[in-house]
């Protein structure tokens, strides 16, 4: 057996373990069943990794979202090491070559959801694979408590049944102690061995700041980062927004959100991790995998919904253990707003059945009947026929599917396709009359091969890369080449797949799942306000309260969040401030914002600097509202 500092060398490049590392990885190989909470960079895929590679046999990692999945993979992939995806992009043939893979080829790892898991046919494959590791993922999932709770891990302790030899870990970033018991109850992990590690990151300070002019107040921070920045907000229409208005006050950024196609979210990606856009402004879903070391500061700029979700977006700061922030910010508007929307946005029951009666209506499925096959299925559309909020609805269908009543895949990409439907000689005699498409003309017949002779996929992204124009310019162009009759050419928007997989009952069907509905809308209502509570208590270290909401108890202030430099700035003392803005206003005119910008003390102390110094007459106010010296 290989040892596991070897593999860490082989694969990582790393010369040694973080704690407990070592000690999980130890565990498992003796076989005893660990649950694992390790917060975000803890570094809890290394736990399962190299222990399934020092094994003899295949390990499977069951995980709830499949971008990570094809993260994890990628990754494996890119160090040489054999890895495969279950996803329903693959056909029946492929699931069987896959197994087939699995069993001879030496592939080391199988990633599949455990929706997948709950296929008969994928059951029995897996009984016929010799399997040391299980590895389940996200394991706060499985827990009714937990902040993003799936029925489907319910049904994960059949694996008992199916590879009763095998080993089991289960990982976790974020779970109180009622969800780690839920998941050793539910995963039916006895004897299980407990890794935990602290939530505090010394390095990780956090801050919230109030301010009327989120945008300006933006701005101010981005002004004094070094490295890089993630910008978190709360909608992809705003990641694109804000970006665009980075971009305009001379910042370089990318953004990120989930209905971007794979090419632009992959072209957003690598442009932050090359530092050319050092600032990433994303939903998110932006982060799964994410092990950039040299983040130093991550900002939300909306509310977040759980603290959950705050500690782990929070987390991607300062890797690499140097100082870095977290900041929050926010006014009494946005709380009010968040409130507000979370209200209005959160399924009821009536409208739930309301939505799961109109999808069934959308694609003629009768009563009594459960449809084997996907449908194409437009968010847009559906909301548009039947007149329903967008955000609703989507929650709506996403309850559906959490309670496995549908199951939406919104990784599903039909691919454009393209035939000539002229000959080559007539080709060349259109484009010597029309030179403007001669280009686009050529870097097709150059990139695919039998486009005379059947329908060719092509890619639009990489078409209006090479040609340096826009994927909607090349797209234009293509339907005007249709139009002509010059080629044959359909168009395919990313969309998404929706599979009914109950037979449908209409009401029956939501009353059976409405006391989990009405208990998960009351834990989100719970959520959010921990986190309001977290924003609005002022007197408590921010790391502390962190702490406390995780079940870790203590008392010694961090002494770098906003709390407790708000009790330190007592004595800071206001000569040394006045003095500090008396010096940055020498021959030179600020406003108020650019002074806050420039020095390191609290805006409200700063300002009331400024007060002081206009009283004692020793600068003034300019007609343009800016600072300066008066001279002596």
């Amino acid at each position: 057996m290989e040892k596991p500092l070897d593999i860490l060398k082989k694969y990582w490049g790393y010369t040694e373990f973080r704690p407990p590392q070592e000690a999980i990885i130890n565990t498992v190989l003796k076989g005893e069943n660990s649950l694992v909470l390790l917060p975000t960079s803890g570094g809890k895929s290394i736990c399962y990794q190299i222990p399934a590679l020092a094994m003899s046999g295949v390990c499977i990692v069951i995980s709830p979202l499949i971008a990570l999945i094809q993260d994890q993979v990628n990754s494996l992939k890119e160090k040489n090491i054999k890895a495969i995806a279950l996803t329903s992009q693959l056909s029946e043939d492929d699931i069987i070559i896959a197994f087939d893979n699995l069993q001879f080829g030496g592939i080391k790892f199988l990633y599949l959801s455990p929706e997948k898991l709950q296929s008969k046919f994928i059951q029995e494959k897996i009984k016929q694979l010799n399997v040391s590791l299980i590895a389940i993922d996200e394991a706060h999932c499985i827990s009714e408590w937990g902040h993003d709770f799936r029925p489907s891990y319910l049904q994960l302790n059949i694996l008992h049944e199916l590879q009763p030899n095998a080993t089991f870990i289960a990982l976790t970033a974020t779970a109180t102690q009622k969800v780690l018991d839920d998941i050793q109850l539910n995963l039916v992990l006895e004897n299980a061995r407990i890794f935990k590690k602290s939530f505090q990151r010394k390095n990780l300070s956090y801050h919230i700041l109030k301010s009327e002019d989120i945008y300006a107040k933006l701005v101010q921070l981005l002004k004094r980062a070094k490295n890089s920045v993630i910008v978190y907000t709360n909608n992809r229409k705003q990641t694109k927004e804000v970006s665009l208005f980075l971009n305009r006050q001379h910042f370089k950024t990318s953004f990120y959100h989930g209905g971007l196609s794979n090419s632009e979210k992959n072209e957003a990606y690598l442009n932050w991790m090359n530092d050319e856009t050092p600032i990433m402004v994303a939903t998110n879903a932006f982060g799964m995998g994410i092990d950039k070391p040299n983040v130093r500061v991550v900002i939300h700029i909306n509310t977040p919904n759980s603290l959950e979700n705050f500690i782990q977006e929070a987390g991607r700061a300062g890797r690499d253990g140097e100082k870095s922030h977290s900041v929050l910010l926010t006014n009494d508007g946005i709380l009010h707003e968040t409130t507000t929307k979370f209200e209005a946005n959160i399924p009821t029951i009536k409208f739930i059945k309301k939505v799961y009666f109109n999808l069934n209506q959308f694609f003629s499925i009768s009563l009594g009947e459960m449809p084997l096959a996907s449908f194409e299925f437009s968010l847009q559309k559906f909301c548009s026929v039947y007149q329903l909020n967008l955000l609703q609805t989507y929650n709506a269908i996403k309850i559906l599917e959490r309670e496995n009543i549908v199951l939406l895949d919104e990784n599903y990409s039909k691919k454009s396709t393209l035939k000539f439907a002229i000959s080559n000689q007539q080709l060349f005699n259109y484009l010597d009359n029309n030179n403007s498409k001669t280009e686009l003309i050529q870097l097709i017949l150059r990139s695919y091969g039998g486009v005379f002779e059947h329908y060719t996929i092509i890619n639009e992204y990489v078409l209006s890369k090479k040609l340096k124009v826009s994927q909607n310019e090349v797209i234009k162009s293509l339907k005007e080449l249709h139009d002509l009759g010059i080629l044959t050419y359909y168009h395919a928007n990313t969309t998404s797949t929706l599979h009914f997989l109950v037979i449908r009952e209409d009401a029956y069907t939501i009353n059976r799942i409405s006391k989990n509905i009405e208990q998960q809308n009351n834990l989100k209502f719970e959520k959010l306000n921990a986190v309001i509570n977290f924003i609005q208590n002022k007197k408590t270290c921010r790391t502390i309260q962190l702490l406390f909401y995780f079940n870790e108890k203590s008392t010694i202030p961090c002494g770098t969040c906003d709390v407790c430099l708000s009790k330190n700035t007592k004595n800071t003392s206001l000569k040394i401030i006045t003095e500090d803005i008396f010096d940055v206003l020498k021959n030179q005119e600020l406003t108020s914002f650019e002074i806050a910008t420039i020095l390191n003390h609290p805006e409200k102390a700063i300002l009331n600097s400024l007060k002081i110094l206009l009283e004692q007459d020793k600068i003034t106010i300019t007609s343009q509202n800016k600072f300066k010296q008066i001279s002596s």
